[in-house]
Parts: C-alpha cells; sequence; structure tokens
C-alpha cells in the first residue's frame, strides 16, 4: 500500500487575519459536518472532507501491462492563523487483487480507497506520481487547487494585500512500512516540492496532517527567504530595508510551530526532516537576520539626527 497526496499552500486573501467566524464560514464546504477549530497552540480550522472519484492511470503505461486506479479520494482545505491556506488531497492506494472493475457503489462505500487494476509495483507507482501528472495519470494537486481556489473566492478581500507571495505545492508519497522514519524531501522548478515518508506506521488521515504541517512551514520558509531577498540588506538604505521586512514580522513570524499540533508519532518525523534539510536552523537565522536590524534600526533612532551612531557601529 502507497499514501499519496497533495497539498497547496497559499496566503488568504485581505489586508490582515480573517476572525474565527469568518474561518467558519469560509470553511463550511460539507453540508452538515463541523469545521474542526482550535486556538492553541495557535488559531487552526479544517474543513470537513470531500470525496472526489478517480479513475486513471496511476503508472507508466506500456505494451504489456497498464495500471488503472478507481475510488475515492479526500479533499480538504485548512487556515492557519488567520493568514493562510491550504487546499490537501489524499488517498490510499492499494491492489484491488482482481482485474475488472466493479460499479461506483464499491468504490464509495470505501472512501478515501483507490483501488489498482492490473499488475501493481509500487516503486513504479511512486515514481509515476512524484512526475508532472497528464491529462491521463492521476493528479491529486488538481483536487487539492480546487477546494483551495474555492477558499479563496469566499473569502471577502478587503484591499490590498500587504504580503505577496506565491503558492507552493507539496506532493508527498508515504509508505507505512518499515522499522524507523525515513523522510526525503526536496525542491523542484515551479515552486513544486516532493517529499517521500517511509515507516511511519501511522494511518493515513495522520500522515496527510503532518504533511500539511511540513506544507505549512516550507511556506513560511520559502517566503520568508524571499521577504529578505527582497528588502535588500545593505544595498537599500536601512529605513526602507525594515520597511520591506514589516510583513514578515506582522503577518509570518509568530506561525512558526513545527509539529506543535501533532502526536509522538509526528515529533519524531519531524525530528527526522530536521536533520536534513533542516527548516527550523534556517529559519532562526533569517529571524536572527531580521531582528538585528530592528536592532539596528533602534539605535540609530536613538541616536538622534546629529548624534550618530555609537563607536563601533556602522549604519547605513
Amino acid at each position: 500500500m502507497l499514501v499519496l497526496g497533495e497539498v497547496h499552500t497559499g496566503l488568504l486573501r485581505g489586508r490582515g487575519p480573517v476572525p474565527a467566524e469568518e474561518t467558519l464560514r469560509l470553511l463550511d464546504l460539507v453540508a452538515g459536518e463541523q469545521v474542526r477549530i482550535s486556538e492553541r497552540p495557535i488559531a487552526y480550522a479544517r474543513s470537513a472532507e470531500l470525496l472526489v472519484g478517480v479513475d486513471c492511470g496511476l503508472g507508466p503505461a506500456g505494451p504489456a501491462r497498464a495500471v488503472r486506479g478507481v475510488g475515492t479520494a479526500r479533499q480538504r482545505a485548512a487556515i492557519t492563523g488567520g493568514h493562510v491556506v491550504q487546499g490537501s488531497a489524499y488517498a490510499s492506494v492499494v491492489r484491488a487483487g482482481r482485474s475488472g472493475r466493479l460499479p461506483w457503489s464499491h468504490y464509495l462505500a470505501r472512501p478515501g480507497i483507490v483501488e489498482t487494476l492490473g499488475r501493481t509495483r509500487w516503486d513504479e507507482v511512486a515514481d509515476a506520481f512524484a512526475t508532472e501528472p497528464d491529462a491521463t495519470t492521476l493528479d491529486l494537486g488538481a483536487v487539492a487547487a480546487r477546494v483551495a481556489d474555492r477558499v479563496q473566492r469566499t473569502a471577502a478581500g478587503g484591499g490590498q494585500t500587504r504580503l505577496k507571495s506565491a503558492r507552493t505545492r507539496l506532493r508527498w508519497i508515504a509508505d507505512p512500512d518499515g522499522d524507523e522514519p525515513a523522510i526525503r524531501f526536496s525542491v523542484q522548478e515551479h515552486h513544486l516540492r516532493i517529499l517521500h515518508v517511509r515507516g511511519t506506521g501511522l494511518p493515513p488521515a495522520e500522515i496527510a496532517a503532518f504533511c500539511e504541517d511540513v506544507a505549512l512551514h516550507d511556506w513560511l520558509l520559502t517566503t520568508l527567504i524571499e521577504l529578505v531577498r527582497k528588502s535588500a540588506i545593505g544595498i537599500l538604505e536601512r529605513d526602507e530595508a525594515l520597511r520591506r521586512l514589516i510583513p514578515a514580522i506582522d503577518c509570518l513570524l509568530h506561525l512558526w510551530m513545527p509539529g506543535a499540533r501533532g502526536t509522538e508519532a509526528d515529533a519524531r518525523l519531524w525530528e527526522a526532516l530536521e536533520r536534513r534539510p533542516g527548516f527550523t536552523r534556517q529559519w532562526d537565522t533569517l529571524v536572527r537576520r531580521i531582528r538585528d536590524q530592528l536592532s539596528v534600526g533602534a539605535v540609530t533612532a536613538l541616536a538622534g539626527p546629529g548624534h550618530g551612531a555609537p563607536a563601533g557601529l556602522a549604519v547605513r
């Protein structure tokens, strides 16, 4: 068995964080189903899950065989801190144990399960899913994008967004088998990331929640890197550099809490991920750089016009 998924993460439309009541409205996607919401350790809300039918190729087609998947994928959306919206889709892929397709009633009775038709090799399915899909193959990214777009369209907007950032995509492949957790993370072109997870021993819903948390923190780190780059520290005048960093201070820095909502198993996965590439090490370095700029700016302001900077402190 494999668990496959994709998460799209971006900034929620609007000038400021949406309040709890608005968050509930934005994530009310399934009639009669409650939105899951929590305030600690950080404001977080997640919609109920929708089921999306799947009937497409899963692996490389060849003259001797072609792997087909039929079933349903789970689709949901989440908002963190009133600022960040995520669209997520995932499914467990299992062998059907037969050669023929059954009526849809069979697949609807097994939510979140995609059954393979054809001789299945899991390594080929994983490799195929990691590549960009075409019109004939499984595209959970499109499913994730649709629910994220739905929330964005419903958001009121309320003026120009203070922070501009690109949406990132995290495509993930999980093999629950294995004695020890193993993680491989890579950054691709066009804001795509690939995450391979092995040996979790977790149910699919918990694996998906972990991958959504990774996607959130990858987006935060990616956005902060871009903001620091655009601030042109050491090139622009310090006041202008600080002005460009203010959105990071207001919208991003307080959201960094990897693994805060997870279980002990999630903590072990984060520990494996932090060894390499080391999200938190890079985040802390960027945050210290921003705070250093604030400190120097404050010292300069206290010195006042005509007083200059303290001895040994060069101020641009």
